[in-house]
């Protein structure tokens, strides 16, 4: 016996500017208008929100403009609890007791299949929280507001939840697309410099794997963007966004089934250099540097031509990122790199196969299936040597 089941998804993602203000429709639009909901027209909507500590700090007033914009449309919507504020960063996702306190808060609730969680914070957060709300009831409504550049650039617009376990990041988690998503971009006028900086790596990769016009646009505003230009930050943002959002539309493989994942250019390295510093790195940070090194690998190997490694490695260093991190040199029992360890875990988290994405060119990558381990102590030694001039 065989059958097909096709399951079709649609969630929106917004921009806009001081969410909860009472005039602003797009959250009231969000909770109350679901597709194929009969009664949408006169259930109201109940609602509760985990937050970031450290957009809590940052914005201490959040709660009072949230109670304020659910009164203001207590004919449709209720806010059925104060916030539970969570910290922020890997700690949130490094053991099961931020998860299972948001757990006990939707059971404790009663918060249904009907009723929405809302994630506002960074991606760690929104990880963390996404996951809790993806097995509760098999389920229930996430409502995702990315408070960082690297949550609107990337993570907060995609399908992917999860926490670390057994020294692994991501190990535990779910594909579930949000019900919705509202990027506020007031928030990320209180970002530090080094949180808006490390947040672009995203926004720099999928430049460099999908889209030859938007890396150019980043080399004509890279001062900009180094300097903290509102403007140039928002566009940045947005064209990120828009391009991760594609890839998940029409990749044909959102859930990522397969072995292909070019949207993880550098990330081996990055995931790696993330446990090994103790997450003392963003993951920005991490990712940054794991460009750096498979852009110099993959004009060590021919596939890029010798002008692009100094292209892309100075525009990070223009952004702000530094490319070379003592985590690099660490040596295991065996005497090799333990960066390299990296590869033997993306092999198993992709069922055995190695499937790492490089560069022909700006817009231009392409997956390989081997990686030689002495090209890559080569591309190392270059980006020491680079640091140190």
């Amino acid at each position: 016996m065989e059958e097909r089941v096709d399951v079709h998804f649609d969630y929106r993602v917004c921009f806009t500017e001081r969410v909860f203000t009472s005039d602003n429709p797009l959250l009231r639009s969000m909770l109350c208008e679901v597709p194929g909901e009969s009664d949408a027209a006169i259930r109201r909507r109940r609602a509760w929100a985990v937050v970031d500590r450290g957009v809590m700090e940052a914005w201490p007033d959040l709660p009072h403009a949230m109670e304020t914009y659910f009164v203001a449309h207590g004919d449709r919507l209720e806010l059925i609890a104060p916030p539970m504020v969570v910290p922020g960063g890997e700690a949130a996702k490094n053991d099961e007791t931020t998860f299972r306190a948001i757990l006990r808060q939707i059971h404790e609730l009663r918060i249904d299949r009907h009723s929405y969680v809302l994630a506002i914070g960074g991606g760690a957060v929104l990880d963390v929280v996404g996951y809790a709300a993806a097995v509760a009831h098999r389920g229930v409504r996430l409502i995702r507001f990315p408070t960082t550049v690297l949550g609107q650039a990337d993570s907060g617009v995609g399908v992917k939840n999860g926490i670390n376990a057994f020294g692994k990041k991501n190990f535990l988690g779910t594909f579930a697309p949000p019900h919705g998503v509202l990027c506020d971009v007031e928030f990320l006028t209180t970002l530090s410099p080094r949180d808006r900086v490390a947040g672009m790596a995203e926004a720099v990769k999928v430049a460099l794997v999908r889209d030859t016009a938007f890396f150019s646009w980043m080399r004509e505003h890279g001062a900009a963007l180094g300097a903290g230009d509102s403007a140039a930050l928002v566009e940045l943002v947005r064209r990120s966004a828009e391009l991760h959002l594609r890839h998940i539309a029409t990749s044909g493989d959102p859930f990522e089934k397969g072995s292909a994942r070019p949207l993880d250019f550098g990330h081996w390295a990055a995931h790696k250099l993330e446990s090994l510093t103790g997450y003392r790195l963003r993951h920005g940070e991490a990712v940054a540097i794991g460009m750096a090194l498979d852009t110099l690998y993959s004009v060590h190997v021919g596939l890029a031509p010798p002008g692009l490694a100094e292209t892309v490695l100075a525009l990070l260093e223009q952004l702000g990122f530094s490319l070379w991190d003592e985590a690099l040199s660490m040596v295991g029992p065996d005497g090799r790199l333990r960066v390299f360890e990296g590869l033997a875990e993306f092999r198993e988290h992709l069922g055995g196969d190695l499937c790492v994405t490089l560069l022909r060119g700006p817009g231009d990558g392409v997956e390989v299936h081997e990686i030689s381990e002495e090209g890559m102590l080569a591309s190392l030694d270059r980006l020491r040597t680079r640091a140190r001039r």
